[in-house]
């Protein structure tokens, strides 16, 4: 049976989404991924790219809060950006929380050539740092 991971992040736009693509399509045997903000907006379209680089389709997902999951169990809650996990409440039935920070390249200004290697940048972490931290869970 497959554990269930919450990514938070404010926005839900970038990041959140990146982990909850990365994790469904590298550790999907294992894992099943979900992701939220603290406030819904859309989702980024360079997150949409740069996934798509790796063959990961989040096109379709849409941006979601929190309260989109009341009520759900999830076995780890990870946040990755310091807001998150400063507005996050203990919920979830008390599932612990982990906070992974990382980078927010939604906040470049430039051209899409200019801003896309940090968003690879931080893409390529967040594979790597969540990866090993959830194998590390799953024992």
């Amino acid at each position: 049976m497959r554990k269930k991971v919450l990514f938070l992040c404010t926005h839900n736009s970038c990041r959140s989404q990146m982990a909850e693509g990365l994790v469904n399509h590298f550790l999907g045997d294992r894992w099943q991924a979900f992701s939220a903000g603290t406030e819904a907006t859309k989702v980024n379209p360079l997150a949409i790219l740069v996934l798509a680089e790796l063959g990961i389709d989040i096109s379709r997902h849409r941006s979601k809060t929190m309260d989109a999951f009341a009520g759900e169990h999830f076995d780890a809650v990870i946040t990755l950006c310091g807001d998150a996990n400063e507005k996050c409440p203990l919920f979830f039935g008390g599932v612990k929380r982990t906070h992974l920070g990382f980078d927010d390249p939604s906040r470049l200004t430039g051209s899409e050539a200019e801003v896309l290697p940090e968003y690879r940048r931080v893409r390529d972490e967040i594979k790597v740092r969540v990866s090993n931290f959830l194998q590390e869970e799953q024992g």
